[in-house]
């Protein structure tokens, strides 16, 4: 039997999942200096996960890192496989007897809950659901947000919150040439939000922005940022953990609310407010959400260690839309040990474990669904290479056979009717939206549903 790794014998990974962590391993792999060959599956016929459909179309810098994911898909031992969902179209054990190794880079796609009454109200949603809508991912396609309120409620202080914060605040003129959906678009230009509040559970000192995306949402053209002065009262641990080196972005947050606490009284059309040390605690209405109830918190803990800590008190704030965005959870493959607590796939290190704490030979995990929804698409890089480097050290041990790859897999997908999606196909649907988006002045208009992207390569394959 040749040796795994070899050109006799090349090592077949499976990479589940085509956004950022996966990009990086299968770059990684690529360049161990073994023979590798990477199948990547994908459940869209659009790769890039989160960069395509989480970064805010106002944003373009962010998906720059597409540019290097398109050069590792251009190498001839990278093959795409989209349109293909592992565990509907395809079972992992099916994954097992093509490839030596399955690494699960399939992110963390479901909202964490307030776990509150009154949360599954009309007009109650989730901050995946308006991101995916606004960047026009299938699924998201046809949710309906209803925007004739004046009020909007986001919960949370995380850049996600920044975003939607931003979209619901900024003018259809600062948003027609990105790449928003055209029926996002549509929608926003007939908004009646005037009042956004963004509320956080903790204080001022905690609040998880960015500096970059605290500042934008004081640079809007029709959207002021309101903070009263007293909300940025903090107790002594809050002023501890600001003097501290390590704890500069929090810091640079804090003179940015400060700034926005000095600013003249607000004069422009929408109102960005900031609410600090309060949790929501019921969502109320007739069917359709009509006002948030809130308690007071107070902080408690040493530094860095402070939770929020209810006080009784309470506040009420009538609202007509509520987005919340406190955290992400991945959803279960079936087959593959998943940890219902923290939502994330069971793994030591990245090699999945059954619940028994027993390495699982052959499978791996990367990104969100192996650490949780934290960092930003860089932070991915380094924990992907760290999962190749433990799948490489594994090699003695994995099935060593020669194995068909992505090859003993097309027969399975062809019998279930599955249109497999290449990269050149992409290409093809990524030249079609560029088109699409060019007479109207923006970078892409993008297809929001599989039927139109399969449309495209059904033409093509009519002209051909």
């Amino acid at each position: 039997m040749s040796t795994l790794g070899t050109e006799r014998n090349p090592l077949r990974v499976a990479i589940v999942g085509s956004g950022p962590s996966g990009f990086y391993a299968s770059e990684s792999l690529l360049k161990s200096g073994y023979s590798v060959r990477v199948d990547m599956l994908e459940r869209l016929p659009a790769p890039y996960g989160l960069v395509r459909n989480g970064v805010a179309p106002d944003h373009p810098k962010l998906k720059q890192a597409i540019l290097v994911y398109e050069k590792i898909a251009e190498g001839p031992e990278f093959n795409f496989l989209g349109n293909v969902s592992i565990g509907r179209d395809l079972t992992i054990e099916e994954l097992q007897r093509t490839h030596h190794a399955i690494i699960f880079a399939c992110g963390a796609e479901a909202d964490r809950k307030l776990g509150i009454p009154g949360e599954d109200l009309s007009g109650s949603h989730t901050a995946t659901e308006f991101v995916g809508w606004y960047n026009g991912h299938p699924d998201y396609r046809d949710r309906t947000f209803n925007l004739s309120n004046e009020v909007a409620v986001i919960i949370g202080q995380g850049n996600v919150a920044a975003d939607v914060c931003r979209l619901l605040g900024k003018t259809v003129d600062e948003l027609k040439h990105t790449d928003i959906a055209e029926h996002a678009l549509a929608a926003l230009a007939e908004s009646k939000i005037r009042e956004i509040h963004v509320v956080g559970r903790r204080g001022p000192a905690q609040a998880k922005f960015t500096p970059a995306e605290l500042r934008e949402l004081g640079e809007m053209a029709d959207c002021d940022p309101v903070v009263a002065p007293g909300d940025l009262d903090m107790n002594p641990e809050s002023l501890s953990e600001l003097v501290e080196k390590t704890n500069m972005i929090n810091a640079k947050n804090i003179k940015i609310f400060q700034e926005f606490a000095q600013r003249a009284a607000p004069t422009k059309r929408r109102r960005c407010y900031f609410h600090f040390l309060k949790s929501p605690i019921e969502l109320t209405g007739d069917g359709h959400l009509k006002r948030v109830i809130f308690e007071k918190n107070r902080l408690k803990g040493d530094p860095f260690q402070q939770v929020a800590e209810g006080t009784t008190e309470r506040k009420e704030l009538a609202c007509g839309l509520l987005f919340r965005s406190i955290g992400y959870r991945g959803v279960p493959i079936p087959g593959a040990p998943f940890d219902e607590r923290r939502g994330v796939f069971l793994n030591k290190g990245g090699r999945l474990i059954d619940k028994y704490n027993s390495i699982i030979p052959g499978l791996y995990a990367a990104g969100w669904i192996k650490r949780g929804p934290t960092g930003i698409i860089g932070t991915n890089r380094a924990d992907s290479v760290a999962t190749v480097k433990a799948l490489l050290e594994d090699l003695g041990v994995l099935s060593g056979g020669e194995k068909p790859g992505a090859e003993g897999l097309y027969p399975y997908l062809a019998k279930r009717g599955i249109r497999v999606v290449s990269f050149s196909d992409w290409r093809a649907i990524d030249a079609a939206e560029v088109e699409r988006g060019r007479p109207k002045g923006k970078p892409r208009e993008k297809f929001t549903t599989v039927k139109g992207m399969l449309a495209v390569l059904n033409k093509r394959s009519e002209t051909t």
